[in-house]
């Protein structure tokens, strides 16, 4: 920061002054003494009620050998874009909130701004809760534990990336290849052979051990990619049991149910890193710009297991962008999700109906993406396409499936199906987390009222909107 920046406007940094001094441990007392000023001086400065000069601030600069750059931030402009992303919320929509005022407030009253911020947290984190009890009851008094949610959460946690089994996959992934390929590395490493077999024989099983035999038998009307990828996880089972089992002990999970998902999870992760190593697999994202069928092709990975695998690559250093992945069935329900990047709905979502993931079973086997667009004003760009399971004959129960991809809307430009496109342009479609959470008052598709909205009496009116709601 230039000293005639601070001359030409004033410069207001309080709140940054406040969090200096506690996080050195000082009174207002002593922070006067070292900057040579009086300590109701300090007072006012922390309060927004006086400015800095370029001698005050080059002090400041020298007292706590700080860099003047670190410095260069404006706390009331940071107040003034988060308040402004908060007051998007469709809760506040009949309230007329010039954007004047908000920057005074901003600006002027630091602290009240900080406190609404908080509020607005606590308010979010509350409804998020609330809507978990209302929707599965599993928090009610008294209820067990959810399993599945449980499970969810863990993954969730770990951005579902972890490192330990990311580098054993990558050094199976070596060692199958010298062996010649997975059936090979099973035989020779471990005296293990493969066998396809009829589904009658299999007696509904895709994927059995037979201990006894030694023997790992396959319906022999499986797919090369689930093939592939069931002789994997046949391999991460008798490699790195034990690696899992530390994860789950570690994880302290309720229920053997839960401790059990989550040890079919994390095998399933090594499989993923077996058939799709972590370094190549980043190098070909990179090449095909994120291209889900032809990095798939060039690894022999189904749409699915490339989509997955596209939600793990949160190494450090060689991080690629995080994506959320979603599975479900016409009916709406969730099968699987995965939150690699932290979004809203990860934990309630899936059942907008705008969002067209909903739509693709309509369009079976086509890619189609979407920009989003969510209460708060936060941005994302979907990729969804069907996925098959089952099937393989004439007569088979053939399960179809939807996914979808999910990134940051400024991340978009980077993959194949946005390219050149403007984030910030681009026309986006209006979706909620989830009924429950969504104040937007003008939504056709609206299933449910959301929490802490009174629904107004419609004795004389109705409204194209299912639910008129009361001011709140």
């Amino acid at each position: 920061m230039s000293i005639k920046s601070t001359a030409s406007k004033p410069l207001y940094m309080g709140p940054r002054l406040k969090r200096l001094r506690r996080e050195l441990g000082l009174t207002q007392q002593a922070m006067a003494g070292d900057l040579d000023i009086s300590p109701s001086y300090v007072a006012l400065l922390e309060r927004n009620q006086r400015p800095f000069t370029a001698e005050l601030l080059l002090r400041l600069a020298r007292a706590y050998r700080l860099d003047l750059d670190d410095l260069d931030a404006d706390d009331g402009a940071d107040y003034g874009r988060r308040l402004t992303d908060v007051l998007r919320d469709p809760i506040f929509a009949d309230i007329d909130l010039p954007a004047l005022e908000v920057s005074d407030l901003a600006t002027s009253f630091p602290g009240v701004s900080e406190a609404l911020l908080r509020l607005y947290g606590a308010y979010t984190r509350e409804q998020a809760a609330l809507a978990d009890m209302v929707d599965t009851g599993a928090e009610r008094p008294g209820a067990a534990p959810d399993p599945v949610a449980e499970a969810r959460r863990f993954i969730s946690a770990h951005r579902n990336w972890f490192p330990a089994l990311d580098a054993r996959g990558e050094a199976l992934a070596a060692a199958i290849a010298e062996a010649g390929d997975e059936r090979a590395y099973l035989a020779k490493r471990h005296g293990i052979r493969t066998r396809s077999l009829p589904a009658h024989v299999m007696m509904g099983a895709i994927r059995r051990f037979d201990r006894h035999n030694q023997q790992l038998l396959l319906d022999d009307t499986l797919s090369r990619p689930t093939e592939r990828f069931q002789i994997a996880l046949q391999i991460a089972y008798q490699e790195c049991r034990a690696d899992i089992n530390v994860l789950v002990r570690e994880a302290g999970l309720s229920s053997p149910t839960t401790a059990n998902l989550v040890r079919r999870a994390l095998a399933g992760y090594v499989a993923a890193a077996i058939l799709m190593p972590y370094e190549a697999f980043a190098r070909a994202v990179d090449e095909r710009a994120y291209d889900i069928e032809a990095v798939g092709r060039l690894f022999g990975t189904s749409f699915e297991q490339t989509a997955h695998r596209f939600t793990t690559l949160h190494k450090p250093g060689a991080e690629r962008v995080p994506f959320f992945f979603i599975r479900l069935d016409v009916a709406g329900n969730i099968s699987k999700r995965l939150d690699g990047a932290g979004f809203p709905f990860a934990g309630h979502g899936g059942s907008c109906p705008l969002w067209n993931v909903h739509e693709v079973f309509s369009m079976p086997g086509r890619t189609v993406t979407q920009w989003l667009e969510l209460a708060d004003g936060q941005r994302f760009f979907s990729i969804a396409r069907t996925v098959e399971a089952g099937g393989g004959g004439y007569g088979r129960p053939c399960v179809v499936r939807a996914v979808a991809l999910t990134c940051a809307a400024d991340q978009a430009p980077k993959l194949v199906y946005a390219a050149g496109a403007d984030p910030r342009r681009a026309e986006a479609t209006p979706i909620g987390v989830s009924c429950r959470l969504c104040h937007r008052p003008d939504c056709a598709a609206r299933a449910l009222p959301p929490i802490g909205r009174e629904v107004i009496a419609d004795d004389y009116r109705r409204g194209v909107v299912p639910f008129g709601l009361a001011e709140s």
